[in-house]
């Protein structure tokens, strides 16, 4: 089907695609995590989520529910944990399939808050977070029934609509004016990404090339970044019409992401960015890129909105009023605590803390900005252990760097959150030190699912009677010295972190 020329912009489509696209990056996210949370927060994990809610019964009481809403206060055994990873994943395919998407989608979102808070710290990074917003606010966006399909289902609502868009232009335009607002000295003389590629958590073998290009080249990707970030979201506030001006707008969007997952690993981040992204884009141009066999009886002009005035849609209409105004608010707050921490005037919105308070429990409601600080070197936590106490082995997570020959691999859309966590725990160690002395205790207990999370053993037939913590400072080599000795990494070591700790030294 070919579109006409006159013909009005529509987002019927555009829903279909952003609704499957958001199933496969759910679907991304509890399969990922399906791997790893035994290990993590498992009864015999890193953090027991069990102890963890504990803690918090013993000192919030009643009040805990409310401030960590998740299911695992109904039992959070092992089996529960991996229950709601594959519960999610099933629901997901659901999604993809546009199976009670309203439904799956309020579910989705309620299984992956459980998990977000019972994973601690190892689910508190930010595209968590934008996970669960995507996901809360797709519950207004996507059709009602048991499965609508795009002959039969209503054109969506052009306020749900607006909210999707409003978390795209929030998600974007924070991470370049958070940048800026922050006074880092690298945003400021265009010299960031000289260190970027070299620092980011979990680098890739491209990252180490683009490391290798000149300075005068990273400072014109910067200038680009920031056009991107903080020109090109205003496209979300172009009068539909303008087709080619906003079709250019979001290709250079998608770009962005596209080059920040070609050069790192981030998970299932990018994708989500990409797709929110992708939202903006109308009926006619997905007409012309999706196959006829999808397209074939998609209808090119929205039909008019059913007039309705039931209490749902009453409900409906507030929560989006609410959503939009509690987006703001926290758009405002945002810029606001990164000028003021950067030593800056700005207005305070202290006032807006109870409120801000209420539905910060429930992460669905955030402000976002990535590497507004610049890491300029790289700590990098190296785990040894031994039999002995005198021969030690290096034991590391399988993709963070530790072998300097060890090539930076790809690993996305998973996201090994251990590895990612290692990156932070190196920048300071003593503020994470309640979680790595127990990730050292349940190593030298040689627990399974632990252990699962780490590379190859080094002793495999008994586990290490000691464990010990190094930190190095890790920098890319040079493309002389990787043609001299083939290493990607060259490292020096700074100190030990903890003395030998065995069973017996605790």
């Amino acid at each position: 089907m070919e579109p006409q020329a006159n013909t009005p912009p529509a987002f019927l489509l555009s829903r279909w695609v952003f609704l499957r696209l958001l199933g496969l990056t759910y679907l991304f996210a509890f399969i990922s995590l399906a791997s790893q949370v035994v290990g993590l927060v498992g009864t015999e994990g890193i953090l027991p989520v069990e102890r963890y809610l504990y803690r918090l019964e013993d000192t919030y009481g009643t009040e805990s529910y409310h401030l960590y809403p998740t299911l695992l206060w109904l039992s959070s055994s092992d089996e529960t944990l991996i229950l709601l990873c594959w519960l999610g994943a099933l629901l997901s395919v659901m999604l993809i399939l546009g199976l009670a998407p309203r439904a799956v989608l309020a579910a989705l979102w309620i299984s992956y808050l459980s998990l977000s808070i019972g994973g601690q710290v190892f689910l508190g990074f930010q595209w968590d977070s934008l996970l669960l917003e995507t996901g809360l606010l797709a519950c207004l966006y996507a059709p009602r029934g048991l499965w609508p399909t795009l002959n039969t289902e209503p054109p969506p609502k052009p306020t749900a609509r607006w909210l999707i868009w409003w978390l795209t232009f929030r998600l974007i335009f924070l991470s370049g004016i958070t940048k800026l607002a922050s006074g880092d000295p690298t945003w400021a003389d265009l010299t960031a990404l000289t260190h970027h590629f070299e620092t980011q958590p979990l680098p890739l073998w491209t990252s180490w090339y683009m490391h290798q290009l000149p300075k005068g080249f990273h400072q014109l990707l910067t200038i680009g970044m920031f056009v991107a970030e903080l020109v090109l979201p205003f496209v979300v506030f172009l009068p539909i019409s303008w087709i080619r001006l906003r079709q250019m707008a979001i290709f250079g969007l998608v770009l962005l992401q596209a080059a920040i997952g070609l050069s790192g690993n981030y998970g299932f981040f990018s994708c989500l960015s990409a797709l929110l992204c992708l939202a903006l884009v109308d009926d006619r141009t997905w007409l012309r890129i999706l196959p006829a066999l999808i397209t074939g009886r998609a209808p090119i002009a929205e039909s008019s909105h059913p007039k309705s005035r039931g209490w749902n849609t009453k409900l409906g209409a507030s929560l989006t009023v609410l959503l939009f105004i509690l987006g703001g608010l926290t758009f405002a707050r945002e810029i606001s605590n990164t000028l003021n921490r950067a030593g800056r005037s700005a207005p305070s919105f202290a006032w807006s803390d109870p409120l801000i308070g209420w539905v910060q429990p429930f992460r669905s409601i955030n402000g976002y900005g990535l590497f507004r600080i610049m890491t300029v070197k790289r700590p990098e936590i190296v785990i040894e252990a031994s039999l002995d106490g005198t021969q030690w082995i290096e034991w590391n997570p399988r993709w963070k760097p530790g072998d300097v020959r060890q090539r930076p691999r790809l690993v996305a859309p998973h996201q090994p959150r251990l590895d990612w966590n290692l990156w932070f725990a190196a920048l300071e160690p003593q503020a994470e030190n309640y979680w790595l002395s127990s990730l050292v205790k349940t190593l030298l207990a040689n627990n399974s699912a632990v252990t699962a999370l780490m590379g190859k053993p080094p002793f495999p037939d008994t586990g290490p009677v000691f464990i010990r913590l190094a930190l190095y400072n890790y920098r890319f080599t040079t493309p002389k010295e990787r043609a001299r000795t083939g290493t990607w990494w060259h490292r020096q070591f700074l100190r030990y972190l903890t003395p030998p700790t065995s069973h017996n030294v605790q």
